[in-house]
């Protein structure tokens, strides 16, 4: 058997990890993340690797590489702070609670999220056009599938904090945002869904890579604790960012 030691603070890291107005990033969080340039050296936005190589080839099999554009990725503490600082001034209280997360509870300052528009002369930064049709449409019908899901929609509003934005897009990874998607939740709602499955009777789910998977959580106890594994069965650990770990292992 595998045994790994889950530590108290690998809560707050992973791919699956709930940032809102509730749940804070940890500011250690950033020097686990390994960023890359999104589009190499062609683009200024910086994504968490696996994140931006997901959405590259997403972006490229739907022929979108001349329509559609990475208008914000990650950020750090200072430059959320400077945004929300500055559409207060410029927007007003209400339109800043509405599409701008305070500092620290913003998804961006993962390097998970990003904000997509369509290429022309004059993009909105706080609010880029992504609609509903087009090439937009064809992005937005296999983002599941590449693990992503446009994280704020209509009707979800007092769930996630954030007004619905169809450009805004976050990186869960297979099969987590397939599932998401499946079942019309939140993110928020995803991550409870979860704590239902145990390591004895684990979720089991085969995405449209017909690849076997099964999940789990594990909550997280006050000091060190042993998960063990199968040997030779690939597995990736996350924390939820706010009581313990969901586990995917690939059958």
């Amino acid at each position: 058997m595998n045994e790994i030691i889950l530590r108290p603070h690998m809560v707050h890291s992973g791919s699956l990890i709930l940032v809102n107005n509730i749940n804070p990033i940890y500011t250690e969080y950033a020097s686990d993340c390994e960023l890359t340039l999104f589009n190499g050296e062609n683009s200024e936005i910086l994504l968490e690797k696996e994140a931006s190589s997901s959405l590259s080839r997403l972006i490229h099999d739907i022929g979108g590489q001349e329509e559609i554009t990475a208008v914000s990725g990650y950020r750090t503490q200072n430059e959320q702070r400077a945004i929300y600082s500055d559409s207060l001034k410029d927007n007003g209280p209400d339109f800043t609670r509405k599409y701008v997360a305070l500092p620290n509870h913003s998804e961006h300052q993962t390097g998970l999220a990003v904000d997509l528009g369509l290429q022309k002369g004059n993009i909105d930064f706080i609010r880029p056009d992504f609609p509903d049709e087009g090439i937009c449409a064809r992005f937005k019908a296999q983002a599941p599938s590449r693990g992503f899901i446009q994280r704020y929609k209509r009707g979800k509003e007092n769930i996630t904090g954030i007004a619905d934005e169809p450009w805004h897009f976050r990186y869960l990874g297979c099969p987590h945002a397939e599932l998401t998607e499946c079942w019309h939740m939140a993110l928020e709602e995803y991550i409870e869904e979860i704590k239902k499955y145990t390591q004895d009777n684990p979720l089991r789910f085969k995405g449209t890579d017909l690849k076997e998977t099964e999940i789990f959580f594990l909550p997280q106890k006050g000091s060190s604790q042993t998960l063990r594994l199968p040997e030779n069965i690939p597995y990736r650990i996350s924390g939820n960012n706010i009581d313990g770990f969901i586990i995917t292992l690939w059958r």
